[in-house]
């Protein structure tokens, strides 16, 4: 009887030793997809339909204009980015005045929370992420973001590119996470709040 006891309570504990591994490899892997991506994030003025409208010929002249092109890792997409501000700035502000507005434009390369976000068939989990945000005037109305790099925008569409050579920016456990978020939803909410908890 002992003995069955003890063969129990040994494959219990191999269970959540187990579990725990599953769990700490999945919460690194969703803090590596955090990491290995920047997205871009545009305030309209305000939440008018002109101001939204101009907010997203700025989301296509930014897209269009390659500024990312050859970017071949995060660091040298981030390091383009902060180089290229003025020129950012430049493309947007020259968008708005094609369309009659006058506005100012602002951009920085900052570090962001997002909500969980859909596109087309992945979905970026919540979390903390650098983005290039861009402020249109007092940038009070609401937003739209995409993830610039590696390169899933489309202009014209709050899509993503169904392009392999995009996906292979990602490794398997993080393609498992963007296209089957519910998947871990309630490990990644653990693995947040025990980050924040032991920080």
């Amino acid at each position: 009887m002992k003995k069955n006891i003890i063969l129990i309570g040994g494959l219990i504990l191999a269970i959540i030793i187990s579990n725990l591994g599953t769990f700490v490899n999945d919460g690194m892997a969703l803090d590596g997809l955090r990491e290995s991506v920047l997205r871009l994030h545009i305030l309209a003025e305000s939440d008018s339909d002109y101001d939204q409208n101009l907010k997203l010929k700025v989301r296509d002249a930014i897209l269009e204009s390659g500024i990312l092109d050859g970017a071949e890792s995060l660091s040298q997409a981030e390091n383009t980015v902060r180089e290229r501000l003025p020129e950012i700035v430049g493309i947007a502000e020259d968008t708005l005045r094609k369309n009659g507005c006058s506005l100012s434009v602002s951009a920085e390369v900052a570090e962001m929370d997002f909500d969980e976000r859909v596109y087309g068939n992945i979905t970026m989990p919540a979390g903390n992420y650098k983005a290039l945000r861009i402020k249109i005037g007092t940038a009070q109305g609401h937003n739209w973001w995409c993830v610039m790099y590696p390169p899933l925008c489309l202009p014209a569409a709050c899509e993503v590119e169904e392009n392999p050579e995009v996906f292979a920016f990602f490794s398997e456990k993080e393609l498992d996470i963007i296209e089957n978020p519910k998947k871990y939803k309630v490990r990644f909410a653990v693995w947040d709040k025990l980050k924040d908890i032991f920080g």
